[in-house]
């Protein structure tokens, strides 16, 4: 996080506005609504918004656009301001548009007067008819010539809750025929008798964002309004708010495309309806792409940041590879992750000739490329578990790993040489023999021989019981949130989306491992410890394999 982002279309803007003296100083702020948990596409504006400003020595706020307060609520106002921590970024304030419904409904009154602004009775039907379309003008409300002195009456008579939520709106006057739907006498002010989360019952009637947000921006202090590409056909009511108000250095607004993932969906609404029906366990499941979910799942930060730094800012839609972001998590874990050793799929492995009291320790390094993480003893006895997968009646062609009459070497321990198995009455094997080499110590064949396959394993003495729960993608489609198919989101589910494995063996020194805590469990891929961990059922969440088997499965 000590590098600010490369050059890119914002700040070639900014620097030809510092150069012309456009501009001195440099403001921005992230706005998010609280309706919601934050998700993938919101880091990638937190990064813009935060960097942006700290490239030039600037300031960036956190402002919440709370105008809404039948969907906000004060448990996503900390979730949002705990997903930005951990994302590794420092606002200068925290401000509310709330805290601006004074000077907002100060400058409403400034533009009734100013003739900019009526108060209309039609329903919110009506004014959608009387909108027009894209290709057909809109027709002027009946309301839109009211004097000056009767909307004043009217819409301090609305602030005072004399009228029902619904009866009436405050709109600008600006054209009703312009090619710009969003110039088209929008809503400014609606009636609400519902309390907010900030202002209680002060207020019954509660700003639009197209009003209140730019005149927040500008009241502020904001330079640049950096935001995603489908506000920019708001860009010129954005504009039009600050100019009438009469700001003598407004703020540029400044779009860009905005973060969109296959096999994902990034729509709060979608989001909201996958929690309320219980698609998914809650806003934080590991295989949502909030920022809390993908926390959960053991995401690192830092390769969140990567990923929106090689994804870079641009102007044009794209869609963006998950496999691209799955493999900036692995590139960030192989390289600080320590690693253990972990069988999740468990057979006994007797060695015959290993002595039945005997319990040794080995050394085993954490990472194979980071000394300054040591290592620990991890304990060897004539009991272990190995991965079923790891033995072979009749192995196939290619397979260097345990079968009858084979050699493998046990990984930081010795060579074993399997001489016979047993199976259960449906003829699944339920344990190996081996007899073990003790000149091989450390896994290395004083005589030389060739020994090709290396399997890990856990003492079967001292191993942690854990439920494992390995996460895929969620859905199995592209582009789960395209409504055309007629399918619902339910049918576009990856039924291996989450598969929960019980009774796998860890190496005991997970038990000094914090929630949270990431790691590589050697040859199975990235882990880390679940929020639901007790001292009586360890909770492992894969965070990413070693390699991305999804392309295979796909074809």
């Amino acid at each position: 996080m000590d590098e600010v982002i490369t050059s890119n279309f914002i700040h070639d803007i900014i620097d030809e506005d510092l150069k012309n003296g456009v501009n001195s100083r440099v403001q921005t702020r992230f706005p998010p609504e609280p309706n919601g948990y934050l998700h993938i596409g919101h880091a990638k504006a937190i990064y813009i918004d935060f960097k942006t400003a700290e490239k030039y020595g600037g300031i960036c706020n956190l402002r919440f656009d709370d105008t809404n307060p039948l969907k906000e609520d004060v448990e996503y106002v900390d979730a949002i301001m705990e997903d930005i921590k951990w994302l590794g970024f420092k606002w200068a304030n925290v401000y509310y548009a709330s805290d601006y419904f004074d000077f907002l409904f100060e400058c409403a009154v400034k533009l009734i007067k100013q003739g900019d602004a009526y108060v209309c009775d039609l329903s919110a039907d009506e004014i959608r008819e009387y909108r027009g379309t894209l290709t057909e003008p809109g027709k002027n409300s009946p309301y839109r010539d009211r004097s000056v002195e009767e909307n004043l009456d009217l819409f301090y008579r609305m602030a005072k809750g004399e009228f029902p939520d619904g009866s009436r709106v405050l709109r600008a006057k600006i054209d009703m025929a312009s090619p710009n739907l969003n110039m088209r006498d929008p809503v400014m002010y609606r009636i609400a008798h519902v309390p907010h989360h900030q202002t209680g019952d002060k207020w019954c009637i509660y700003p639009m964002y197209d009003f209140a947000h730019p005149l927040s921006d500008a009241k502020e202090g904001v330079t640049y309004s950096l935001c995603s590409l489908e506000f920019e056909n708001h860009r010129p009511l954005y504009n039009w708010f600050i100019e009438k108000i009469g700001f003598k250095e407004p703020p540029k607004q400044i779009e860009f495309a905005r973060l969109n993932l296959n096999y994902s969906v990034m729509s709060k609404r979608k989001l909201l309806e996958m929690v309320n029906k219980k698609i998914v366990s809650g806003w934080d499941d590991p295989r949502m792409p909030t920022l809390c979910g993908l926390r959960r799942r053991g995401y690192p930060p830092e390769a969140i940041i990567d990923f929106i730094e090689k994804v870079g800012v641009s102007k044009a839609y794209s869609i963006v590879d998950i496999g691209f972001l799955e493999s900036c998590v692995r590139d960030r874990l192989n390289s600080n992750a320590p690693r253990l050793m972990a069988v999740l799929d468990p057979i006994k492995l007797v060695i015959d000739n290993y002595p039945d009291d005997l319990v040794e320790e080995l050394p085993v390094e954490y990472h194979p490329d980071h000394e300054e993480m040591g290592s620990r003893n991890v304990t060897f006895s004539k009991e272990l578990y190995i991965e079923r997968s790891d033995f072979m009646i009749e192995p196939v062609k290619k397979y260097y790993r345990l079968y009858p009459g084979n050699e493998v070497r046990l990984k930081s321990a010795y060579i074993v040489k399997c001489t016979s198995y047993e199976t259960d009455e449906n003829g699944n094997v339920t344990c190996v023999h081996c007899t073990y080499d003790p000149e091989t110590r450390g896994g290395n064949a004083p005589d030389g021989r060739k020994v090709r396959g290396t399997i890990h394993w856990v003492n079967a003495k001292d191993a942690v019981d854990a439920e494992v729960r390995l996460y895929d993608r969620l859905f199995k489609v592209e582009n789960p949130a395209d409504d055309s198919d007629g399918l619902s989101l339910e049918d576009k589910l990856n039924p291996d989306s989450l598969i929960i494995l019980k009774g796998c063996k860890i190496e005991k020194d997970i038990l000094n491992a914090k929630v949270g805590q990431s790691f590589q469990f050697m040859r199975q891929g990235y882990f880390c410890i679940d929020k639901d961990s007790t001292e009586d059922n360890l909770i492992i969440n894969r965070t990413v394999q070693l390699n991305s088997s999804w392309d295979k499965i796909a074809q």
